[in-house]
């Protein structure tokens, strides 16, 4: 292991260091997942009679309790009474707006961030604010929120206010320096709260205590966003729009909300799949900004064929390639920016940022795993065994980007089905070195809880934390690492059971021979949006090999055949397996097992379906 790593792996407590690891060009192996099918309920609900069959199947087994949750037009939209604080937050704007005073935003360096604080920006100014400006902590400078360090960068622009997007629900601090400075505070977040509330002017959060609006997962910007709608109804009964001042149409920022929504990975809820379908469904229609149109031909998507995967693993990763690697204001430029050439000009910046990012996690993602493999190798009998792999895994190595900890810490959980801290030493200014860590987890740890109750059990060992369920971020000194380490794991077996631990991956069942087409790829692929808690159907089923190749050094092309029951005819089908190769498969294999989704591939114009396989094993006979 490197100078400077540390690790603590296993449910004995045993915190784990030693000497330089070798680079290596494999990494550490991935048991497959095992292999479920979805339980189908014995009768479907008559509300889903009329849908083709395999919609019917699969909205079945995705909590759809109505018709109405499959209805995405906006006239399924929660009303913003539901959320508590909006009524104080619309006051204090009326009353900005009425005395001409300038509002500052301070967002978060996360394309979440970025989208609240361009959504809040444009729907102000088009409702009419004059004085609107924006203020993003450099993540390296200030970290995240609104803190007293960053409140006196805000003040040396003399704000009247501050509003907060994707951030503020923590900043205790933060907000009592903007009282000392005589700025009012409006925070709207959606972070999960402490047991403490800082003491702002407004807070517009649908987690907080008491509130009643029901889409707990709402994203930052759609915080704002619902801020936005509640503001221009009461600046419509106070007849402030005219002739000369006519009432903005808010709907036409839903391409941002969509984006925002889908990057922060939050559940896609029925009413967060309204404002991700009617912001696709803009962005279809050609209703798209300059800035995010950019950003989608960067990435060589095609605008009218968009989904909110392109959005998740194409669009947004550009975006907070900004964060990560210099400062978001780059990407909050690109979407403000009405420009098309300077839209493209920053875009183009974005995509050279994000294939840096690419390098360096790719650098750090092999580091991580050359230093797993040598320990798990020693601590465990049977790495490909998934009970042999520890319940939870926290990494350090001094030299690693604190940019990219976030994305280090998701490839290594996706690997391994365990909660992950990655780490990396913060450049804060401290007399005492301090560390930034980034948290992902798997279903059935809350990770903001975890983390909740280490801070409590032992007050002096985090720094400062916050987050959801699934993703959180701390600060903590350096020295104190192994000791939290310790009461991490600690507090982490409490709650995960052998059971919770077991990688499962859930499919649709299989498809029909006549199923397999590119009707049905599209069918499935409009009758989303899908994503986090709502995901794309997936289907099981064996192939014949026809044909395979690796393509791109890491991944495997195959030719599929397949035929119906009885039948003498073999239809084939395109497959591609990312990050797979067959090194390990018996030379004379000539048939796999898959788990698939059906895909529609464009080139030159021409669509075509193909099996975009999530999981391959060979058949052996």
């Amino acid at each position: 292991m490197t100078a400077g790593t540390s690790l603590i792996l296993n449910k004995k407590l045993q915190v784990v260091s030693g000497t330089a690891v070798q680079e290596k060009n494999t990494e550490v192996s991935k048991s497959q997942r095992k292999v479920c099918r979805r339980q189908q309920p014995e009768t479907l609900p008559d509300f889903l009679s009329t849908l083709p069959p395999i919609l019917a199947r699969v909205y079945s087994t995705r909590n759809i309790q109505s018709a109405f949750e499959l209805d995405n037009s906006l006239n399924g939209l929660l009303p913003y009474q539901g959320l508590k604080g909006m009524d104080d937050a619309v006051r204090l704007l009326v009353v900005a707006l009425q005395d001409d005073a300038s509002i500052m935003i301070v967002g978060d360096f996360d394309a979440d961030g970025a989208t609240s604080t361009v959504v809040a920006i444009r729907a102000l100014r088009l409702m009419g604010y004059a004085n609107v400006s924006y203020l993003v902590p450099n993540r390296f400078e200030y970290g995240y929120g609104l803190t007293p360090e960053i409140v006196d960068v805000a003040q040396q622009s003399k704000p009247d206010i501050i509003i907060t997007v994707d951030n503020g629900i923590a900043s205790i601090d933060g907000v009592e320096r903007a009282k000392q400075h005589g700025i009012k505070v409006l925070v709207t977040d959606h972070h999960l709260p402490a047991d403490t509330l800082p003491d702002a002017d407004a807070i517009v959060n649908p987690n907080q205590l008491g509130d009643t609006f029901k889409c707990k997962s709402t994203a930052g910007v759609g915080v704002i966003f619902y801020t936005m709608l509640a503001l221009r109804a009461a600046l419509r009964d106070k007849g402030w729009f005219t002739t000369e001042r006519p009432e903005p149409n808010l709907a036409e920022l839903l391409d941002l909300v969509a984006l925002g929504t889908v990057a922060d990975v939050v559940p896609l809820e029925h009413n967060n799949r309204i404002l991700v379908a009617q912001g696709i469904a803009r962005i279809r229609a050609g209703k798209v900004s300059a800035g995010l149109n950019a950003l989608i031909k960067v990435a060589g998507r095609n605008a009218q064929q968009l989904k909110a995967s392109d959005m998740g693993f194409s669009i947004a990763p550009r975006i907070n390639a900004a964060g990560r690697l210099d400062d978001m204001s780059i990407g909050i430029e690109c979407l403000l920016s009405d420009d098309e050439v300077h839209a493209t000009a920053i875009a183009t910046q974005l995509d050279s940022l994000n294939y840096s990012r690419r390098e360096i996690e790719g650098e750090m993602k092999q580091q991580a795993f050359n230093i797993l493999d040598e320990i798990l190798k020693s601590e465990t009998d049977n790495i490909d065994e998934p009970s042999s792999i520890p319940a939870a895994l926290c990494l350090y190595q001094q030299d690693w980007h604190e940019g990219v900890i976030g994305i280090l810490a998701s490839r290594i959980k996706e690997h391994f089905h365990r909660p992950v801290i990655a780490f990396a030493l913060s450049n804060n200014g401290s007399k005492e070195e301090t560390l930034k860590g980034s948290a992902r987890s798997i279903q059935g740890l809350h990770l903001r809880d975890v983390l909740d109750e280490v801070s409590k059990k032992h007050p002096h060992l985090i720094e400062k934390f916050g987050g959801h369920a699934m993703a959180a971020g701390l600060t903590l000194k350096k020295k104190n690492l192994n000791e939290f380490k310790k009461a991490f794991v600690q507090q982490v077996d409490k709650h995960l059971t052998d059971d919770k631990l077991k990688n499962i991956l859930l499919t649709d069942g299989s498809l029909d021979e006549n199923e397999i087409n590119l009707d049905m790829a599209e069918l499935i692929q409009n009758a989303g949006p899908w994503g986090q808690n709502f995901p794309e159907p997936v289907f099981d089923g064996q192939f014949d090999i026809i044909e395979k190749r690796i393509v791109g050094e890491k991944h495997l092309k195959l030719v599929l055949g397949y035929s119906g029951a009885g039948s003498m005819q073999q239809n084939t089908i395109d497959a591609i397996a990312f990050n797979v190769t067959d090194e390990s498969w018996p030379v004379d294999v000539s048939r796999v097992d898959t788990v698939y989704r059906l895909d529609v591939n464009e080139f030159r114009g021409n669509r075509t379906v193909q099996l975009m396989v999530e999981q391959i094993e060979p058949v052996i006979s």
